[in-house]
Formats: structure tokens, C-alpha cells, sequence
């Protein structure tokens, strides 16, 4: 992962991925999970998704990874709640109510100091990685939420029109990465019109991917 990149995308507020409300998506295939209420759920590079504040108000709790401080930051005066931070372990853990995001590199993040997670939303973090790390990315996923229940958001295109991040990924990959672990069930492929993205055609594919 290249931080200094990400670093520089937050301080010049260069986030296009960011989305002005909760991703379609989750609203539409949450429920796909079959979850308890109060559920605690993972969001990896999460960034300062508004993912968050939709799953806190129905009634869940967050566990959030994330390289940005400043994006962080900026969660937490958009949700209005004041922080307690602390150190945990090369990271930082900004928690509140129902909320607790540890801020540094995610491969620091250990299974002790996440916890107890029902489910992964992973929306930004996969197509986040170039090819070489997705591996160990979806393996240490796996790993440290004990093959926790996931929605996974992926985008698809033709990788010689345009180079990442978000970086495409195929069925094959997704199939590769998880197929060990999971049920595999493809939800929707849908087409993004060429305003939302700069090439075409471009997919937003969703998956879910029970534990066997």
C-alpha cells in the first residue's frame, strides 16, 4: 500500500470515492446478512463513509480501519462525537459510542484488537490494493475476523483503460481470494453510467460470502 498516496489524497481532499450518503448497496443487500440487532460490524479502509453513520442509526456498532488520521477526524465531527483516543500497539484508536476506528496501517491490525466482529462491509478497501497485495489483504481479512460473514463491493472494467485505484477485480479474483473460506453468491452486476466513472463499460458487482 502506498501511504504517502493516500496521505496526499486526504490532504488535498482528492476523495471522488467518497460518496455524499450510505452506499446504495448496503441500504439494498445488508439485510442479506441476516444479522442480530446491535450487531458489531467491520468497515476496512473505511475512510469517513457515511456507511457509518447508516449502520449506527439501525441499531449496530462499527469497528473501522483506517490509514487517514485526517479522514478520521473528519468522521467524527460529521457524526458530532467527541473521541477518546488512545495508542494500540504502531496505531490509534479513536473510539466513542457504538464506534471504534483504528487509525494506521491495516496489516498492524491484529485479531486481539479488533474483537468480536458478525460481519465485514467491504466496500473501498479491496479495490483499494493493487494486484500483489489483495492476497495477503483478503487472507489477513479473513484471518483476524475468524471468516466473519462479508459483503464485498467490487467494480470490474477493462484494466487497459484506466489505471487504479479503484483497481478492477474480476470473478475469477474475488473466487480465488475466498473461495476456501466462503459460500460464494454473486448479488448484482450493475452498469455505472459514464458520468459516475471516466471510462466504459464499468460494473459495480456486489457479493456475499457466507462462511462454509
Amino acid at each position: 500500500m502506498d501511504e504517502q498516496f493516500w496521505h496526499q489524497k486526504w490532504a488535498k481532499n482528492e476523495i471522488r470515492f467518497h460518496l455524499s450518503e450510505a452506499n446504495p448497496k448496503l441500504v439494498k443487500y445488508f439485510g442479506e446478512l441476516k444479522l442480530y440487532e446491535n450487531s458489531r460490524i467491520f468497515l476496512p479502509l473505511c475512510g469517513k463513509t457515511k456507511d457509518i453513520g447508516w449502520l449506527l442509526s439501525n441499531g449496530h456498532s462499527v469497528v473501522g480501519a483506517e490509514l487517514s488520521e485526517a479522514a478520521i477526524t473528519q468522521l467524527f465531527e460529521e457524526l458530532e462525537l467527541e473521541p477518546t483516543v488512545t495508542a494500540a500497539g504502531s496505531m490509534k484508536l479513536y473510539s466513542a459510542e457504538n464506534i471504534d476506528i483504528y487509525v494506521g496501517n491495516i496489516f498492524d491490525l491484529t485479531d486481539r484488537m479488533l474483537g468480536l466482529v458478525d460481519a465485514v462491509f467491504d466496500r473501498g478497501a479491496l479495490v483499494a490494493l493493487p494486484a500483489e497485495m489483495r492476497k495477503r489483504y483478503a487472507a489477513h481479512i479473513i484471518d483476524i475476523t475468524e471468516g466473519a460473514h462479508q459483503l464485498l463491493i467490487c467494480l470490474e472494467y477493462d484494466p487497459a483503460l484506466r489505471n487504479g485505484p479503484p483497481f478492477p477485480i474480476t470473478d475469477t479474483e474475488v473466487t480465488q481470494h475466498y473461495f476456501d473460506t466462503y459460500q460464494l453468491k454473486l448479488l448484482v452486476k450493475d452498469p455505472l453510467p459514464h458520468e459516475e466513472f471516466d471510462i466504459s463499460p464499468v460494473t459495480e458487482n456486489a457479493w456475499l460470502l457466507k462462511n462454509k
